[in-house]
Order: structure tokens, then sequence, then C-alpha cells
């Protein structure tokens, strides 16, 4: 598999990322299945995996370090997360140094290792200064507990403001972008991927299939699936809601569009992904070895121009058919006092 440099960091990553959020009570629950998993994505040239503090707990990271034992950890570009709830005590989340610092040194324990390749910053927070964050994560790089540090679903004024902020406090700066982005999601194609390749980060895009919209199984003439995500956000999977009807709408079509190809609907989703210039990898999440394959031998040089405008003519440029699917939403739009006098 031909390898991808990360921004400008100089490290070469597989154009697919195997993403471990499946691993565990959220999706497998048999471990050594999801171990099974990992070493075979190993095998097909995938050198780059993605899992977080917050995914089952803990219990993906822990997975992860035991398939990474016995030597396979040297060869593998590591990354994890922090930011989400860990615990009942109020700061046991966030972006504070004080949270950071302990809660790298918790993943670093349930990972198996002594160093993270990517440390990423899982959504912003607006109460915790950027430069509290950076001077925690420039001080966890210079300890050489992580190699770099990364965020994930900043919307393109944060990723600006940490780029300056690092600049002007001689903090390390952030080496890339973890956004989703998927044929029904492409609103970050306005601003967030733009400003990644003005400032060289890397981008690793995360739903690629549109949480499982993208799968095959999303079709007008078929049963709509169940599945433990679409209990646990049912704003993004709501069909009384019209941005869920576009979606399925655009996937029936994308579908038949795929077969025309000569592809998988699949094969289509993720090599649409590749196919932009800003991304470096795509995501991929598989809860079984099925989904694995399936997702193995997608064209990561990306798709044929003509392809290309076929789906434009579906889901236009710079747009997300439900506005659900951000992934972040500000508190200047989820907060009512933010928008009103006191």
């Amino acid at each position: 598999m031909d390898m991808r440099v990360l921004g400008s960091t100089g490290v070469k990553v597989s154009p697919l990322c195997l993403g471990a959020m499946m691993f565990g009570s959220w999706g497998n629950p048999d471990q050594e299945e999801s171990v099974r998993i990992i070493h075979r994505a190993l095998g097909s040239g995938i050198n780059f995996i993605d899992t977080a503090d917050v995914y089952s707990s803990g219990e993906s990271e822990r997975i992860v370090g035991k398939a990474l034992a016995g030597g396979r950890r040297a060869n593998v570009v590591l990354a994890t997360k922090a930011h989400g709830v860990m615990g009942e005590d109020v700061n046991e989340r966030g972006n504070s140094r004080r949270w950071l610092i302990r809660e790298c040194e918790n993943s670093l324990r349930r990972l198996g290792t002594d160093y993270i390749d990517l440390y990423q910053i899982h959504r912003p927070d607006p109460e915790t200064d950027i430069d509290e964050t950076l001077a925690a994560l420039s001080d966890l790089i210079h300890a050489g507990k992580i190699c770099y540090a990364g965020h994930s679903t900043f919307p393109a004024a944060s990723i600006v403001e940490a780029q300056w902020t690092a600049e002007r406090r001689q903090r390390e700066r952030f080496v890339c972008e973890q956004p989703p982005y998927s044929i029904l999601v492409r609103g970050v194609e306005a601003d967030v991927l733009p400003t990644c390749r003005r400032y060289q980060l890397g981008v690793i895009s995360w739903g690629p299939l549109a949480s499982g919209w993208l799968s095959g199984r999303y079709r007008l003439d078929g049963d709509l699936p169940t599945s433990r995500r679409a209990q646990r956000l049912p704003h993004r999977f709501d069909m009384s809601l019209p941005g869920n009807q576009r979606k399925l709408d655009a996937a029936d079509r994308l579908a038949k569009l795929a077969a025309e190809a000569g592809m998988s609907l699949i094969h289509l989703a993720l090599g649409f992904v590749l196919s932009h210039p800003a991304v470096t990898s795509a995501i991929i999440g598989p809860r079984t070895m099925e989904h694995l394959e399936s997702q193995l031998g997608v064209p990561v040089e990306g798709l044929p121009a003509d392809v290309l405008d076929r789906i434009d003519a579906i889901v236009p440029p710079g747009v997300n058919l439900n506005p659900a699917d951000r992934g972040y939403e500000p508190p200047a739009l989820t907060d009512p006092a933010e928008r009103r006098r006191a």
C-alpha cells in the first residue's frame, strides 16, 4: 500500500487508517476477534491505527495495546485522543492541562506503550484557553510521551487560532486535523480542508462511510438496518427528519452509480474521500472481519474525474445533507444564553 506523508511531519502513513471505535462494548465485545481484525489490517499494509480514551471507556485502547504486543508496536503509527468524559468527576474531561497530563498517562498504560505517536484533542473546549492546551501538549512532546499533537472536528477558525497561538507563544503546533468527511457530509470542503492545506496540516477523515449510510445497506426499496449507533445517535438516523430522508435518497443513487462504475458503494465512498488533495488518510472502522475485508482493496489513488463529477451532481460540494452530521456544535449555537442579552 503506497504511503502518504502526514502533513509536514515526514511520517508516512497508509491511506487507510484503522479506526478502533468498534472494538469493545460500543461495537464488538469479543476482544480476541478484535485483535484478529487488527492483525489482518496490519497484514494488509495498514500501518496507522486511531483510537480514543472514550471509546468503550478505555476498552478500545486496551484491545489495541494487546494487539500490538510482541513486537508489532514499533512499526505502527499509533494515534489516540483525549477530551471526552471519562469519569464522574467534573475534571475528568476537557482540554485543561491538569486533565491532559493525567489522561495521557492513563492512555499510555492502557495501550501498553511508553509513547504515543499522535495525541489528538477530540473536540474543541471553549472553556479552556487554547494556549493552556498547547502548553500541556508541548510539555508532553518534550518529555517524550507523545511525538505529535493533532485535533479532531475543529472549525476552521479554531484551527487558525491554534496555529497563531503556537507561533506567538512558541508552542509545539498541531500537525493534523481529523474532520468528518464523506460524500454525504461535505461541509468541511468549504473551509476546514482549505485551511488545513494552507497550514500544511495532515487530514485524517473520520466517517467516510457516513456512519454506515454508504455501506450499501441503506436503499429506498429495502428495510432499514438497525444498529447500536442509531440508538445512540437518533438525530443522525431518525427517518422522520428531512436530512436523513435526503441521505437515504442520495445513498440509493450513489449505490447505482457505484454499480455502473464497476465497484462497490464502499469503495466508491472511500475512493471519493481519498481523492481530495487535502486528505492524507481515511479512517475505516470495521466491527467484524467481514467489514474489514469489504473495505480493503479500495482505489487509494482516488476516483476518475467523470465519477467525481457524477457524485457532485448527487451531493453538491460543501453540502451536509443533514446538519446534525457536522460532529461539533459550538456553544454559540447550542446555548441560548450565548445569543441573548442578559
